[in-house]
């Protein structure tokens, strides 16, 4: 596989942010997707996503195959769960490898979890997505959604070898309306797509990051 720039590298953190304001829209009013509920909360959170990636979203959608649907099962994360992700994730971590030093426990971390002030989610700028039949059946893509390396021996990596080649195919089909889109990957998630963020800034070559935390956006 090529090089993986994972979350915590300096190079995503240097990336500036200009942020342009975009408010944050529901998925769940958008035509031709799914939101899935696995991981909904009291004020729907998990539905928003700022207003530029869910229009990429709607196109998208439209480039898949007939019969073919995304899937969304989290948009929108507030920073603070975030941190508690992040804090319970390398806490798991740490009690498996007690001989790894800090730094590299948090490297390890951010293969599955963005650091809370990178963070993607935290943006309004990421969804994950999976693709589900017209009727809402779930394809194959080779692991569930949000499956860390460890529970997966590392078949959640995008390029993952060693999954079946119907998973294989469904990753490509995924990957192609949402790259088409102006999406980018984060290579260690199938599922994880941003727009707008620093890591789509740089993947993309984009100067800057158009989306910073967006707890201002969510009213």
């Amino acid at each position: 596989m090529p090089e993986i720039i994972l979350m915590n590298d300096s190079r995503v953190a240097d990336i500036p942010v200009r942020e342009c304001g975009e408010p944050l829209v529901d998925l769940r009013e958008l035509p031709y997707l799914r939101v899935d509920t696995r991981l909904a909360d009291p004020v729907g959170a998990y539905a928003l996503l700022r207003e530029g990636a869910a229009a990429r979203l709607t196109r998208a959608a439209q480039l898949l195959p007939e019969g073919l649907r995304l899937l969304a099962t989290e948009g929108y994360r507030p920073l603070g769960l975030q941190q508690r992700y992040f804090a319970r994730y390398e806490a798991e971590l740490r009690a498996a490898h007690p001989d790894w030093p800090e730094p590299y426990v948090r490297t390890q971390a951010s293969r599955s979890l963005s650091p809370p002030e990178i963070g993607p989610h935290v943006a309004g700028a990421a969804v994950d997505l999976t693709l589900c039949t017209d009727s809402g059946t779930e394809l194959d893509l080779g692991t569930p959604v949000n499956a860390s390396p460890e529970e997966s021996d590392g078949a959640c990596y995008t390029a993952a070898p060693g999954i079946s080649p119907t998973a294989r195919a469904n990753r490509r089909t995924l990957s192609a309306a949402l790259t088409t889109a102006g999406f980018a990957n984060y290579p260690t998630e199938w599922w994880h797509w941003s727009y707008g963020d620093r890591y789509w800034a740089l993947t993309t070559g984009a100067p800057t990051a158009l989306y910073g935390p967006a707890d201002a956006y969510a009213n």
